[in-house]
């Protein structure tokens, strides 16, 4: 694609043309002694600064913003394709050039079976635009990947959204993702914010179903749907556990006019490193799931995988339980290995459920228990059921339960389910032993 200049459409209307102006404007809407966080991603609206300025500087004040951007846009113009990357150029803005970060941007489009090369969706569209002001404000020498999105299935976005997440896996370079959205559009205040509260709830939990099912349920008429739809599918594939509300106002805070009123949220998605168990774990089981393969060991083992013990695979999906398979002693040659069988038998051999589906892989939260030896003790009242998980034992039948599960408080608890798993009767005489886990997600 042939570099070229984008010309501002949305100086002088959403924000001011002339950059002394428009300096102090964003000046007095940001923060800059707000604590910067590390986030996968924010989601920040795109209406005139009057209306939404305070909530995008807001929220913009609490990232610690990487070198690029990836910038999600909804398509108000209908123009160009429905998924589309402008993969190289500047953006004139009133406070300098912003550069295309091609390399990024050729990469995504590379490794995408939805998103494609094109500038017409990106020529009269404001949704990305308005967001570089604050971005320069913070980070002048900032570049973007701007992304055009149209509707499109729960399918399609959490495709495009898992592999952005894989692209920035393979890169190695730290890149916030920036989702571009309004909420609800031209109805009274009360309704709006109480619509837009059951939409922000299901982002919250970075659920993306919900997320389509409410809006289509309540008629939310939120433009951004389907950017903030893939971001939070990419946050959950990089192992964002949850979203946090910064702020949120309507039109009617600036108007005076509560009748008709358009709704702003911004939000943010932190970074949580996922550990590298985590990550085998999720390897492994893509790998068989997808092509029936058992990854080989990794070469570059850390002395926590290195090591000898028992571990536990757990999986989630929605929050609640999808899989758990694992080892009370160490059974294999590393924690490694264990981790990479458990999380394949996790996720095809427990005989509780289906087989996970490819479909399924980027709703997975996977959580893995490297357990320590157990420890024979004499009575219930060495257990402790959030520090300690329990072995209960008679002859051969062996029950566990590992420790801090939701819904089980005592220790009395604990050990009448490890009694029902391994099918040992109340009034026989057991064994017990303790141990402590070390959890990673």
């Amino acid at each position: 694609m042939r570099a070229m200049m984008r010309k501002p459409v949305a100086a002088g209307s959403f924000y001011h043309a002339l950059p002394d102006k428009l300096a102090g404007v964003v000046e007095s809407l940001t923060d800059a002694a707000a604590v910067k966080e590390e986030v996968i991603g924010l989601v920040c609206p795109h209406a005139g600064y009057a209306y939404s300025g305070k909530v995008a500087g807001a929220t913009i004040s609490r990232v610690r913003l990487t070198d690029t951007v990836i910038i999600l846009g909804p398509n108000h113009t209908g123009l160009g394709q429905p998924f589309s990357v402008m993969t190289s150029g500047k953006w004139e803005m009133p406070f300098g050039y912003v550069d295309v970060d091609t390399e990024l941007a050729v990469r995504l489009v590379g490794c995408s079976s939805y998103l494609v090369e094109d500038i017409q969706a990106h020529l009269r569209e404001h949704s990305i635009e308005v967001h570089l002001p604050f971005l320069q404000h913070f980070k002048k020498d900032i570049k973007i990947v701007p992304i055009v999105l149209s509707q499109a299935s729960a399918v399609a976005y959490k495709e495009i959204g898992a592999e952005i997440a894989d692209v920035m896996n393979d890169i190695g370079k730290e890149v916030v993702i920036l989702a571009s959205s309004d909420m609800t559009h031209y109805e009274s205040q009360e309704q709006a914010r109480a619509k837009d509260d059951y939409a922000i709830q299901a982002i919250l939990k970075l659920d993306v179903d919900a997320l389509l099912e409410r809006q289509a349920e309540r008629n939310i008429t939120m433009c951004g749907c389907a950017p903030v739809a893939v971001l939070m599918a990419a946050a959950k594939s990089l192992g964002a556990q949850r979203a946090d509300l910064v702020s949120y106002t309507t039109s009617g805070e600036a108007t005076g006019d509560c009748s008709s009123v358009v709704g702003y949220a911004g939000i943010i998605i932190p970074s949580i490193p996922m550990s590298p168990l985590a990550k085998l774990a999720r390897r492994a089981i893509a790998a068989y799931v997808e092509e029936g393969l058992v990854i080989p060991l990794p070469s570059n083992l850390t002395s926590e995988t290195q090591a000898r013990a028992g571990v536990f695979v757990s999986l989630y999906k929605g929050g609640e339980l999808r899989g758990c398979i694992g080892t009370f002693e160490p059974s294999r040659r590393n924690v490694a290995e264990e981790i990479i069988m458990n999380a394949v038998s996790a996720a095809t051999r427990d005989p509780r459920f289906e087989p996970v589906k490819t479909e399924e892989l980027r709703d997975l939260e996977i959580s893995v228990d490297v357990l320590t030896e157990p420890e024979e003790i004499e009575s219930k009242e060495q257990l402790d059921p959030y520090r300690y998980g329990v072995i209960v034992a008679r002859g051969i039948r062996r029950g566990l339960l590992l420790p801090n599960l939701k819904g089980v408080d005592t220790a009395e608890q604990q050990i009448d389910i490890c009694r029902r798993k391994a099918d040992i009767g109340a009034d026989e005489k057991i064994r017990l032993y303790r141990f402590e886990i070390k959890r990673y997600h």
